[in-house]
């Protein structure tokens, strides 16, 4: 069993320390530029990462992070850690009953806004295949589903947010929004369980038939964590209540539901966060979770973990060496105007105004964290780039900052025409 001596703990403790201080400098200096602190948490992994403390001093960067293997595998289980445990509360985020209650304009504005940029990013990924750089062309199935879900995918997160700071949360608008980043949420991670079964084997070849039992063992364990283990879960709470349990134990349910949700997708063969995800939906569906418990985990998650995973993005890819200006430019062309495009007509079609539908097509525009997540993880898998990372990641970022303004712009075009009319 490998162990962790002297040195390793040491330099094991000074990441730790490192990052999640550079964390917090970041994160609060995008907050009071009122942008989200997920944002500024990314630009300090990169500060503190290989493209540019190692560029300016190599040594003491490899002294840190790269000369204690052991070190450095015990932070990449933390990493996977804080990304299982923020795909768990991005799930408690999805409120299945608002999806219903928005009726018609939701479902159009959701529908049009996944399928238009999910249509457009499988067709680029399929025919422009060989243009990405993949060396291997049995992951082609895989990848345009992939990036057709990369393109479609929104950050509810980050939407909720940029609402909150806005004080929109709480009107038709925001609800409309919010409803829709729920859907594309949702749809998005059961699409990319599909991806991930889609990836072949080491050999290059993939068994159908194998795919089909993967596919299939996922849709029966999401039907049972949305019936049988929301039940459970539920009638678990009900028992805490009657003995008067608080916070600590609803953290203690909610970090063992996380992570048997995990263990079970990863048994299966699908990424362990989505088990996670899907015990997060399960978890914060219940009636007898108290807003202070869900609050509790949220904060404990988001504070310490989240900003761990986020700083990390800066240090798994070299941002600047594997920066391609042409590929990004095409998914930021891409991905933009087709969620932008998906969300007016949706919103026309659901009876919206030209100037609100305009506000709910940026609104669902913010790729955010749930983007990043996606890529890492694919990254991780051998399915894209780093230089397609990069990309992605950069569009999160672009699309995460300019949404909020571009939201109260058109919202206030809306006001004044209808002040005029």
């Amino acid at each position: 069993m490998v162990r962790l001596i002297h040195d390793d703990m040491y330099f094991f403790l000074l990441q730790l320390c490192l990052m999640l201080v550079v964390a917090r400098i970041f994160g609060e200096l995008f907050k009071r530029m009122n942008q989200p602190a997920v944002v500024g948490e990314i630009i300090g992994g990169i500060f503190i990462g290989p493209s540019v403390f190692q560029h300016f001093m190599p040594d003491t960067f490899s002294s840190i992070f790269l000369m204690h293997p052991n070190s450095t595998m015990a932070m990449d289980g933390i990493y996977n850690v804080s990304l299982i445990m923020m795909l768990f509360i991005s799930g408690m985020e999805i409120e299945l009953p608002m999806i219903w209650k928005n009726g018609k304009s939701a479902f159009f504005i959701s529908f049009l806004g996944m399928i238009i940029p999910l249509s457009l990013g499988c067709a680029c990924g399929w025919f422009l295949f060989d243009q990405f750089g993949i060396s291997n062309p049995a992951f082609r199935p895989a990848f345009t589903l992939f990036f057709g879900t990369a393109l479609s995918i929104t950050a509810l997160p980050v939407i909720a947010k940029i609402l909150l700071d806005l004080k929109l949360l709480n009107t038709k608008i925001g609800s409309l929004i919010v409803t829709c980043a729920m859907m594309d949420d949702f749809v998005g991670w059961l699409l990319f369980s599909v991806v991930l079964s889609l990836m072949p084997v080491t050999n290059g070849a993939s068994s159908s038939p194998a795919i089909g039992f993967t596919i299939l063992k996922t849709v029966l364990f999401a039907v049972l964590t949305l019936t049988v283990f929301k039940f459970l879960i539920n009638r678990l709470f009900v028992f805490i209540s009657s003995k008067k349990g608080g916070p600590a134990i609803a953290m203690t349910i909610a970090m063992g539901m996380c992570f048997i949700g995990a263990l079970i997708t990863e048994s299966i063969g699908i990424h362990a966060v989505f088990g996670a995800f899907l015990m997060g939906v399960a978890f914060g569906e219940s009636l007898e979770l108290t807003e202070r418990s869900k609050d509790s985990i949220h904060q404990f998650v988001i504070n310490v973990f989240a900003p761990l995973f986020f700083v990390s993005i800066g240090l798994k890819v070299n941002f600047i060496a594997n920066f391609s200006l042409t590929l990004t430019l095409f998914i930021q062309v891409v991905s933009i105007i087709s969620k932008i495009v998906g969300g007016y007509i949706g919103g026309r079609i659901g009876g919206l105004s030209n100037y609100e539908s305009l506000a709910i097509g940026f609104g669902i525009n913010a790729r955010g964290a749930m983007e990043i997540i996606l890529g890492l993880v694919a990254l991780q898998a051998g399915l894209i780039t780093p230089q397609i990372f990069v990309a992605l990641t950069t569009m999160a970022i672009l699309t995460s900052l300019t949404s909020g303004g571009m939201i109260k712009f058109f919202l206030r075009k809306d006001l004044f025409n209808k002040s005029l009319g």
